[in-house]
Parts: structure tokens; sequence; C-alpha cells
């Protein structure tokens, strides 16, 4: 099982933002964005000030994958 966020970086380019200004806006590491680019878990924490960042809800940022790899 991994985490998508796939719907993530759809909403980034609704938006017009890449990668690095969400992880200015949001305020979080460029650490745990390359987490996120490779499908990996990430802390609530995080996952909160993107939310926060975008004015979205979780569902609208991640999906887990429950699909066997």
């Amino acid at each position: 099982m991994t985490m998508n966020y796939d719907k993530l970086w759809k909403l980034l380019i609704d938006k017009k933002m890449m990668k690095k200004d969400l992880v200015s806006k949001a305020g979080i590491s460029t650490n745990a964005m390359a987490n996120m680019g490779k499908g990996m878990d990430v802390s609530t924490r995080v996952l909160r000030k993107i939310c926060v960042a975008l004015d979205c809800e979780l569902e609208d940022i991640v999906e887990i994958d429950r699909s066997e790899k």
C-alpha cells in the first residue's frame, strides 16, 4: 500500500503553482515534498499545512493506493 498524491499534483496545476511554491507557502520541508513525490508517507502535520495553504480538504490531496506493486 502506498500513498497517492495525484490529486495534489493536479490541484497545483489548477492553481498554477510549482512544488517549490507549495513548499514555501505551506512551510513544509523539501524532504517532505520529495517523499510525497515518491508516494511515501508524510506526517499529518505536513498534510494539514498543505490543506491550510491550498484551502482544501485532506481528501482533495491524497488517497491510499491499495493495489499491490
